[in-house]
């Protein structure tokens, strides 16, 4: 089921930005296989409370086999690492460093794919130009309506799709030319419905005064209160992290050996690192629990 309030979606923008700055830079950077697992755990678990079954249909169908198959391909293809456990059919070996490595690897990449579903769902176009609009007002609304065409554009094939569905005219109804020949008509469908919105867009921006000097905007979003408290915790944590990380804290090497630190600092880096993703978990299992009473 997904879940219609999030409650960290409902904080200010810049702290939603900096929070996903923060959580995807860290997911490539540290590949500590704790933070690897933290940053892995956190991303996916927000990631099934904002879409529900849309995203565990996406993590069943794409996630994990992307998973299965970056961790198999490292190793296939990468012999390096001084601990051979085993020989390929043609020669090459495989290490236990290459298989830590490629489990290593895939768990970041998955990692990272999930938070930046999340991003998509909570950092929605109107906040994208809140943050940049005045700063970079040209790029932030390209980006901002990119970003949005995606979605549109998909949805809108479906609906044509439905459509020619109606009159026998599906991609999976005919022999395969005439399969290609409906295909072809919903691409074209699609494509002109995108044209005519871009012109409709256009001419809605122009009529509203888009780009004039003195133009004012408008925007809900404002700076409270709690959203002090959540910038002040996710910069402290955040800096604390990155620090622990600069000193070497949660260092973690694969190759030639496998080499790690797990001293009681690190121990300490990765509750603070839990703490900090885990805010979006903690603030609506908080909010859930409000409710509840």
């Amino acid at each position: 089921m997904k879940m219609q309030n999030d409650a960290f979606s409902g904080f200010h923008p810049l702290v939603n930005f900096l929070y996903f700055i923060l959580a995807i830079g860290c997911s490539i950077v540290l590949t500590h296989p704790v933070c690897l697992g933290v940053s892995l755990l956190c991303g996916a678990a927000w990631m099934l409370l904002l879409e529900g079954r849309k995203a565990l249909r996406f993590a069943l169908t794409f996630l994990l086999p992307m998973f299965v198959i970056a961790a198999i391909l490292n190793p296939a293809f990468s012999h390096a690492g001084a601990t051979i456990l085993f020989y390929l059919p043609g020669g090459n070996p495989v290490t236990r460093e290459s298989i830590l490595y490629g489990l290593a690897a895939a768990c970041m990449l998955v990692a990272v794919i999930a938070w930046f579903r999340c991003y998509t769902a909570v950092m929605t176009s109107d906040k994208f130009v809140y943050l940049f609009g005045r700063v970079i007002p040209a790029l932030s609304l390209v980006l901002s309506m990119a970003l949005r065409f995606v979605p549109r554009f998909a949805a809108q094939m479906k609906a044509a799709a439905a459509a020619q569905r109606g009159v026998g005219r599906d991609v999976s109804q005919g022999n395969l030319l005439r399969r290609a020949g409906h295909g072809m008509k919903i691409l074209s469908v699609t494509v002109t419905w995108a044209l005519e919105n871009a012109i409709e867009t256009a001419d809605s921006m122009k009529g509203r005064g888009y780009g004039l000097a003195g133009r004012s905007a408008f925007s809900i979003f404002k700076f409270d209160r709690r959203d002090r408290f959540a910038l002040f915790y996710i910069l402290l944590s955040g800096a604390y992290v990155v620090t622990g990380a600069a000193l070497g804290g949660v260092q973690y090497l694969y190759f030639p050996v496998v080499l790690g630190t797990w001293r009681p600092y690190s121990f300490s880096i990765f509750a603070v690192y839990l703490s900090v993703l885990a805010l979006p978990l903690i603030l609506n299992g908080k909010e859930a629990a409000q409710w509840k009473r």
